[in-house]
């Protein structure tokens, strides 16, 4: 049986896309929404639409791709449940269909796996335009702080199954790094990588685990997977939530800030959630250690190939600081030379 969601290049990307909204249509036919619009959003680890109807309610359609069991999206939308429950917390929460299951399975051509489809409730918002303002930026870390005081007093099913984010996720993610990195970094450059690669899993070795810095988490709680409504930040897309350091979670949220804002946005989370006072040196090897995992993301897709090339005079003088052990999250740091890489 082939993947659902396979494919390596433009035609096979619109085929993908060409059967996934015939899977959308067939799914919708198992819930009982008085459903008027299909609108395809975005291709990742999900394909999503939105839905709209004739009531003024609308709802996130996700086809899941192979990666994630149904044991794992059934949990998910667990904890969505569980954080929605808590009051001050707004989360997009799953709907059942009308067999009541959360997680639907969809009969495909012949020659492909049946993909699992989930609907959820639409989180009303925008996404931010235009510059951030010290403002939003404190509360979107505030946000994330209330997000990790919730899931400290959980107690999770047996049946609980989400991906554990470190160290061996990480030498996972490598794999496909080693495999595709001539695309976009020199043999040197790559060198460093690995030297940074090493220096943070000999950190993860050393580091506890406790109920103060280690849950659930979003573990990609970005600027585009926050929508704002009337001036409050709420969070979207759990699809990569799972068990790691609640400074991992912080890490993924400043990758795209600028300095100063890295600093606003810790200011932020600490109004809610006190970090330890030496935080700064494992929060610095979360934010290369996430940074890198997103280059492994990236990797394989010629797409993207332009958009690494153009990210690593910035990346590597990161790795450059991370490796001499200066700290560089709240400072600018210049550029370097990386000159081209030979195809």
């Amino acid at each position: 049986m082939k993947d659902f969601f396979r494919y390596d290049t433009m035609q096979e990307k619109k085929s993908l896309l060409a059967r996934a909204r015939n899977v959308a249509l067939t799914a919708l036919q198992q819930y009982d929404l008085a459903w008027e619009r299909i609108q395809f959003i975005h291709l990742s680890d999900t394909i999503t639409y939105k839905v709209e109807t004739s009531t003024p309610d609308s709802y996130l359609l996700r086809i899941h791709s192979d990666r994630w069991s149904k044991e794992e999206i059934q949990s998910e939308l667990q904890f969505l449940q569980s954080l929605d429950a808590v009051e001050g917390i707004d989360v997009p929460v799953g709907i059942a269909s009308l067999t009541g299951s959360h997680v639907v399975e969809v009969d495909m051509i012949e020659g492909y796996r049946r993909p699992y489809v989930t609907v959820m409730k639409w989180v009303e918002g925008e996404h931010i335009k235009g510059e951030l303002t010290g403002a939003i930026v404190s509360r979107m870390g505030e946000m994330m702080a209330k997000l990790h005081e919730a899931v400290s007093g959980f107690t999770l099913p047996s049946n609980f199954v989400r991906p554990v984010w470190g160290a061996d996720s990480f030498r996972s993610e490598l794999v496909k790094l080693e495999r595709y990195y001539k695309r976009f970094l020199s043999d040197q450059a790559w060198t460093e990588y690995q030297h940074a690669v090493e220096k943070i899993l000999s950190r993860l070795a050393d580091m506890d685990k406790n109920e103060q810095n280690y849950g659930m988490i979003h573990a990609d709680l970005h600027a585009d997977n926050i929508v704002f409504k009337d001036g409050l930040p709420y969070p979207i897309d759990f699809g990569r939530c799972g068990f790691g350091y609640f400074l991992y979670d912080l890490a993924g949220s400043l990758i795209g800030l600028y300095p100063r804002e890295r600093m606003t946005f810790i200011q932020g989370y600490e109004n809610v959630r006190k970090l330890e006072i030496d935080y700064l040196r494992d929060l610095e090897c979360f934010f290369i250690m996430f940074m890198i995992e997103n280059y492994c993301h990236h990797a394989s897709n010629p797409e993207e190939t332009s958009n690494l090339m153009d990210e690593q005079p910035y990346a590597q003088a990161l790795i450059r600081e991370f490796l001499k052990g200066n700290p560089f999250l709240f400072v600018p740091i210049e550029p370097v030379d990386v000159g081209k890489v030979q195809q």
